[in-house]
C-alpha cells in the first residue's frame, strides 16, 4: 500500500526571516514523508519572494522539488492564500492526500506532522487534525474552539464569573485539553486537512481576508459529516500575530467586523445575527458598568463598541462590505 502523501502550505505576507525558519522545521519533518512544502506568497512586494529563494538555493532546498515557492499574485488574506497552495497540488500535477498548514511563524515539534497524518489515516471521519499550540516561552495558546454563538458572544463580552460559569458550555475558547478531543473547529495554524474536505467543500471561504475562515470551513465540513480533532501530543512553537500585528493594534480592523458579520449571516441568518451582535453589544455594556463600579483593566481595542455599532449599522442600511485594506496599508506582520 502506497503511503500517504503530505503537502505542508506555508503562507508568507512580509515574514520572510519567519517563513524561513518554518520551511526548515517543516523540511525536517517532512524528511521522511512522502510530500512536499510550497510556499505561498501573498504579493508581499517588499522582496520577500528574492529573499525566500535565495535561501532555498543556499541551503540546497530546491534541488530536490521537496520545496517550491509560488506568488499568489495578490494579498487575498489567509483563505485565498491557503486555497491558491492547495490547488498548486504537487509538483507532479497529482493532489496529496493531506494538506497540513503551517503558519510563517510555527515551527513544528519532532514528529508533530507524522502524528497528525497518522491520526488522520487511523480516524476515517475525522477531516481535520489540529497540534497543541505554545509560544517561545511554552505559555499554551487557546486553539480549540467551540462554535460562535450569541450566548458565546454575551458570555466572552461580560467576562463576568457568575455569567461564565451558567453558559461555560457556550465559552468559544475550550479548557485546554489533555488528551485527544473532537472540537468544534481548531485554528489554521498548525492543521492537517484530509483531500476530500477540501473537495467536498471547496476549501476556505475567501469573503473573509482575515478571522473566521478556519470556524467556518470547519462547521461547512461538520454538516457534510467530516469532525474535527485536537491532538494535545502534536505541538508547535507559534509566535502569533507575525503577519497582521494584532498584538500592537489600538483599533480593530474593519475586516474583523466584516469577517465576523459574514460568518453569523452565511451560516444563521439576518435574525440571528442581529441577536448575536445585540449580546455582544449588551455584554461590553455590562463590563463597561462594571468597570464604573469597580475599576478594571479595559482590554477592548480603542473604540471597539462605537465601531461594532457603527458597523452594523452600515450593514443594516445596506452598506456593502469595505474592501481589505490594501497589502501596503495592512499591519506589518498575514497572522
Amino acid at each position: 500500500m502506497t503511503e500517504p502523501t503530505v503537502l505542508t502550505v506555508i503562507l508568507n505576507y512580509r515574514t520572510p526571516d519567519l517563513t524561513v525558519r518554518a520551511c526548515e522545521a517543516a523540511l525536517r519533518e517532512m524528511q521522511d514523508l512522502p510530500g512536499e512544502v510550497i510556499v505561498v506568497d501573498n504579493a508581499s512586494d517588499d522582496g520577500s519572494v528574492e529573499r525566500l529563494q535565495q535561501e532555498a538555493a543556499a541551503r540546497g532546498w530546491d534541488r530536490d522539488g521537496r520545496l517550491r515557492i509560488v506568488e499568489s499574485g495578490r494579498n487575498g488574506g489567509f483563505g485565498a492564500g491557503m486555497n491558491f497552495g492547495m490547488r498548486a497540488g504537487l509538483s507532479d500535477g497529482s493532489a496529496p492526500d493531506f494538506y497540513y498548514l503551517l503558519n510563517s511563524d510555527a515551527w513544528p515539534d519532532p514528529g508533530c506532522i507524522l502524528k497528525l497524518r497518522d491520526f488522520l489515516v487511523a480516524t476515517p471521519k475525522a477531516g481535520f487534525a489540529a497540534s497543541a499550540v505554545r509560544g517561545e516561552d511554552h505559555d499554551p495558546h487557546q486553539t480549540a474552539f467551540r462554535f460562535p454563538t450569541a450566548a458565546g458572544e454575551f458570555e466572552a463580552a461580560a467576562r463576568t464569573g457568575p455569567i461564565s460559569r451558567l453558559l461555560r458550555n457556550r465559552i468559544v475558547p475550550m479548557p485546554l485539553p489533555r488528551s485527544r478531543i473532537r472540537v468544534d473547529w481548531a485554528s489554521g495554524a498548525s492543521l492537517m486537512i484530509r483531500r476530500e474536505v477540501i473537495e467536498a467543500t471547496g476549501g476556505f471561504d475567501e469573503t473573509f481576508f482575515l478571522y473566521f475562515e478556519e470556524t467556518d470551513l470547519c462547521r461547512r465540513a461538520a454538516l457534510v459529516g467530516w469532525e474535527t480533532w485536537y491532538l494535545p501530543d502534536a505541538g508547535v512553537i507559534h509566535i502569533g500575530s507575525a503577519s497582521t500585528g494584532m498584538r500592537r493594534w489600538n483599533r480593530m480592523p474593519q475586516y474583523w467586523f466584516d469577517s465576523r458579520l459574514h460568518y453569523f449571516l452565511k451560516n444563521h441568518g439576518r435574525a440571528y445575527t442581529v441577536w448575536t451582535t445585540l449580546a455582544l453589544i449588551a455584554g461590553t455594556l455590562l463590563w463597561r458598568l462594571r468597570q464604573l463600579i469597580r475599576p478594571k483593566p479595559s482590554s477592548d481595542p480603542d473604540g471597539f463598541l462605537t465601531d461594532l455599532i457603527a458597523h452594523a449599522a452600515r450593514r443594516a442600511l445596506g452598506r456593502t462590505f469595505a474592501a481589505p485594506a490594501p497589502a501596503a496599508a495592512l499591519p506589518e506582520d498575514s497572522r
